[in-house]
């Protein structure tokens, strides 16, 4: 066949008028050719699948009914009806799933957080890292990897980041550029975006589970062992003041939110957080918020406001969600007022430097004491420190449960109760257990007398080794 002859009839013939062939002498597989060129000319070639879900989107927002409520059902159904008309209008063919897939993607943008929809939705993800607009990573069974959802460009992750922050009042903008904030379930969000993010709107999120984390869960985790649980739900029930330390990313949040599960339902529990995140179970719970300054640089009210308000609201429980600054000094007096039983968080890589950055923390709060006055608060306040690790293989595990016993000369002195032993490395899993130490606590006679008994067992007397 001469060249004239192929550009002449793109689908086979020469270029003078010919009769169409029969499917009989129709060579084969050109049916599908014609099937696959009839399509393209219905999608045009420019119709990727971006292009028509940012059409079709475009005309769906523009006909919508901005007077109904978004979070109803027929708002919904409204959606889906004009996305049915909007596809046959454009004509544009698609298979059934890819309909599907479309119809959810733009249901992200309208009603949702857009591309991360997916990943919240994935109960098997734990945190989602936003690094710009095409690089999404997740931490999946306490392993880092690159996620192939993307944004479309810079604009669209901030689109996203102000459907997140704005119904909390708060805002991210060049004057602010960063930003602490909570998603509806409490999944605790962090955001900074340029000038100080150089790779673009960075977005880290760190997810709660929609079902909280019960000490049933935590047992069955290898986090606690059932010791520990019973020690614990002794100490709090018993009153006693406890600091949950860690390092980032530990599980402080989480274990904290299952120690408070075990106040009594007939106290009143006041929360203090910087974002919402403890999801306690009680009845008489108030939740107290930090707020940020306004773009007037006024308004700020911070955790230390909260916790010294917080004692004009007659709790019987304080639970400040982390002491980072200042206000540390504030609930190391709560605790030595007659609010015992308080519980907080705090960073720290062991039990010793818990004390160290607690010190350090009543320092920041700007008020002229000697060391040894921090220290005699210290351990006055605060009865026990559980401290908690992520392990190298991705495992949380609480490593030590350390008792506050006193002062000696100017040290406080510190007692391990329970302490996570390694005994090796297998197909890069930790292998260990958590032992008590045989050493019963100074603070057991407090505990008895709150009618909290607990068995010698507990601590691994009278079972031999342990």
């Amino acid at each position: 066949m001469s060249l004239l002859k192929r550009i002449g009839n793109p689908e086979g013939g020469s270029g003078g008028p010919q009769q169409p062939q029969s499917p009989q002498q129709r060579p084969p597989g050109d049916a599908g050719k014609l099937a696959q060129m009839r399509v393209q000319r219905q999608v045009t070639p420019t119709s990727s699948h971006a292009d028509i879900k940012s059409r079709v989107q475009s005309k769906l927002m523009s006909e919508l009914d901005p007077s109904m409520d978004a979070s109803s059902p027929e708002f919904r159904a409204q959606i889906e009806e004009l996305f049915q008309t909007i596809l046959q209008e454009e004509n544009i063919v698609m298979s059934r799933s890819e309909r599907h897939s479309l119809f959810e993607s733009i249901i992200a943008e309208i009603l949702g957080f857009g591309p991360l929809e997916p990943l919240l939705a994935d109960d098997t993800i734990t945190e989602i890292m936003v690094n710009g607009p095409k690089n999404v990573y997740i931490e999946q069974r306490g392993n880092l990897s690159r996620s192939n959802v993307t944004f479309e460009s810079e604009d669209h992750v901030l689109r996203v980041l102000d459907r997140i922050v704005a119904p909390l009042g708060r805002r991210i903008d060049e004057s602010s550029p960063y930003v602490d904030a909570r998603l509806p379930d409490g999944s605790r969000v962090n955001a900074v975006i340029r000038p100080i993010a150089l790779c673009g709107p960075t977005i880290t999120i760190r997810k709660f589970s929609k079902k909280p984390l019960t000490v049933e869960n935590l047992i069955s985790f290898g986090t606690i062992t059932p010791e520990i649980a019973e020690f614990m739900r002794a100490c709090v029930v018993g009153r006693l003041n406890g600091v949950v330390s860690g390092g980032t990313g530990s599980g402080k949040t989480t274990l904290l939110n299952v120690l408070s599960g075990f106040i009594p339902n007939d106290e009143r529990i006041i929360t203090v957080e910087n974002a919402a995140e403890l999801q306690l179970r009680q009845e008489h719970v108030v939740s107290l918020e930090s707020r940020p300054p306004n773009i007037e640089g006024r308004g700020e009210v911070t955790i230390q406001d909260l916790v010294v308000n917080c004692l004009r609201m007659r709790p019987d429980r304080i639970v400040v969600g982390e002491c980072r600054s200042g206000e540390a000094l504030d609930m190391l007096q709560a605790m030595n007022t007659g609010h015992d039983g308080s519980l907080t968080t705090a960073h720290s890589n062991s039990p010793r430097d818990t004390i160290a950055r607690l010190e350090v923390m009543c320092l920041m709060a700007g008020m002229d004491l000697p060391v040894r006055a921090i220290r005699e608060q210290i351990s006055s306040a605060v009865d026990l420190i559980c401290h908690q690790e992520r392990l190298r293989d991705g495992t949380r595990k609480v490593v030590k449960v350390t008792e506050v016993q006193g002062m000696e000369g100017d040290v406080i002195t510190l007692s391990d109760i329970f302490e996570f032993e390694q005994t090796g490395i297998e197909a890069g899993k930790v292998i260990g257990r958590i032992r008590p130490t045989g050493l019963r606590p100074k603070f057991i006679d407090k505990l008895e007398a709150a009618g909290q008994h607990l068995p010698p067992s507990v601590f691994g007397i009278g079972i031999g080794r342990y």
